[in-house]
Parts: C-alpha cells; sequence; structure tokens
C-alpha cells in the first residue's frame, strides 16, 4: 500500500498555504479575503499536527492546532459580523467600494 509521511502533509499544507495568499490578494471581496485567511491557518494546523506526529510524538501540536481552529472561528465570527455591518451601511461587500468605516 501507498505510506503518507510527513512530506505528503507538508506539500498538502504548502497547497493550502498557496491557495490562501492566492485567494488573499487576488480577491476584492472581503468574504473571500476571509476564505483565504481561513486556508492559511487551516494549513498552520495541518503542520502543528504532522510535526507532532512525526517529529516530537507528543500532544503538543494537536494542542496547537486545537487553538488555531477555535480563534479561527472566532475571527470568523467577529469578522463576518463587520462585514455585515458594513454591508448594512454601505450596501457593497466589494473592499475597493468602502474608502473608510465612517457611515
Amino acid at each position: 500500500m501507498f505510506a503518507v509521511d510527513l512530506r505528503h502533509y507538508l506539500i498538502l499544507s504548502a497547497i493550502l498555504f498557496v491557495l490562501g495568499i492566492i485567494g488573499i490578494l487576488s480577491r476584492r471581496n472581503s468574504v473571500g479575503i476571509l476564505m483565504g485567511i481561513e486556508l492559511v491557518m487551516n494549513s498552520a494546523g495541518i503542520n502543528f499536527v504532522a510535526f507532532s506526529k512525526y517529529v516530537a510524538s507528543d500532544l503538543s501540536g494537536q494542542i496547537f492546532a486545537l487553538f488555531i481552529f477555535l480563534i479561527a472561528a472566532s475571527e470568523v465570527v467577529v469578522a463576518l459580523a463587520i462585514i455585515l455591518r458594513i454591508y448594512q451601511n454601505k450596501t457593497t461587500v466589494n473592499i475597493e467600494d468602502i474608502k473608510d468605516l465612517k457611515c
């Protein structure tokens, strides 16, 4: 059978990281930028878990990954609340159309 080792996890994480950075830099929609940030954070979580399994052999990577996922969930809630509030005031979520945060 095909064995999955550390290299495969690192390749997956690098692909997610690059896709997240491309999503952040290429999107004009604030929700798309938020999804790119989530991809970058998930790639960091995969790295922590993979290194914890193959290098450290303890649970420290899983604990760090759990904190990353909790922070990511909190960040999504706050960011979506801000985006919804901006949409109520400006009727757009396009980053270029929002010049300032004054109502």
